[in-house]
């Protein structure tokens, strides 16, 4: 987490002359944060975003669409998108993951706020994003069978994996004739606690139009926190409720969940495979639980009589094992 050698001169450039660089957090991309305070005490927030890997323009451009439409996305302060590096507004240290280990009696009221901002969001304009395409949710679907089935030394139907997401969703596609913005990494993780009763957005760079019910898998089948699923009942009854969504929207979200996590699957399998990050393996356990709990839904019987066909109960957890060849 050494700061990108650019970054003094930049802040200089934007008026934080010698201003301090510390560490604030990596993700599971290229990007980096660093927190940075300069002599009179004003605290922002650094983003690395290295370029080939990384284009820092679609953050700026949704931090802009969102704040635009009363949403707490944080303040672009300055910006350098050739160099890849962007100063952004701190929104502080409460996030949502780390407060309600501390405060778990806040935890519905919480989810409740959250859930709330994604009502508002489906109430406006989409932002000007390209589409979540069928293509797309097939090709972040493959990356279990491109990426998970080899380190689990299983040949798998490959064909026949990526015909039946086509078949499955048709309707998924077919709703979203009217998209929202859907932010793609919405869970406990990128979501501040600003004051009593305002959430701070992170981490939405991604973001595509598409169906709704695909954030409210984010962040009610999150892959780094145990939501309870009496509570993810409870919050998704509530988003029915305001929104007048019926049981085709709850078909919806167990397909969109199942097409999410198998897709974390691949792409947690990734992390350790490619870029050496083996600390993704330990979330493999709960993701396999969210996966098996979505293709219980009727809808999904075909797809999971695949998976009960070609990854086998005892191999769908078994990379965890120290980091080793499963």
């Amino acid at each position: 987490m050494t700061p990108p050698p650019g970054a003094p001169h930049f802040l200089s450039a934007a008026g934080w002359t010698g201003a301090r660089i510390e560490p604030l957090a990596g993700d599971a991309s290229f990007r980096r944060y660093f927190r940075v305070e300069d002599a009179e005490g004003n605290r922002g927030v650094l983003m690395d975003a290295p370029p080939p890997h990384e284009d820092p323009a679609p953050f700026v451009a949704i931090a802009d669409y969102l704040s635009g439409h009363g949403f707490r996305a944080p303040r672009v302060i300055a910006s350098d998108l050739e160099h890849g590096l962007v100063l952004l507004e701190d929104l502080g240290n409460r996030r949502m993951r780390e407060h309600l280990a501390y405060h778990p009696e806040e935890e519905t009221a919480v989810y409740e706020q959250a859930i709330d901002e994604l009502i508002r969001l489906r109430d406006i304009p989409p932002a000007d994003v390209p589409r979540y395409t069928q293509a797309k949710y097939i090709e972040e679907a493959k990356l279990l069978t491109e990426w998970f089935a080899p380190a689990a030394h299983l040949r798998v139907d490959r064909a026949g994996y990526e015909t039946l997401w086509r078949e499955l969703l048709a309707p998924v596609i077919a709703a979203q004739a009217k998209p929202v913005t859907v932010l793609r990494d919405y869970h406990a993780e990128n979501i501040m606690l600003i004051g009593e009763n305002r959430l701070g957005l992170l981490d939405f760079q991604d973001a595509l139009a598409g169906h709704p019910a695909y954030d409210l898998v984010s962040l009610l089948q999150d892959a780094r926190r145990d939501v309870p699923q009496a509570l993810e009942a409870a919050m998704l009854d509530r988003y029915l409720a305001v929104t007048g969504e019926g049981e085709d929207f709850r078909t919806h979200y167990a397909l969109l969940g199942a097409q999410r996590n198998a897709k974390i699957i691949g792409i947690f399998t990734r992390l350790w495979r490619r870029d050496g990050k083996a600390r993704y393996l330990s979330f493999l356990p709960r993701m396999w639980k969210l996966l098996e709990r979505d293709l219980a839904h009727p809808a999904l019987e075909p797809m999971r009589r695949w998976f009960d066909d070609n990854v086998p109960e005892d191999r769908r957890a078994g990379l965890i094992a120290a980091g080793s060849d499963a």
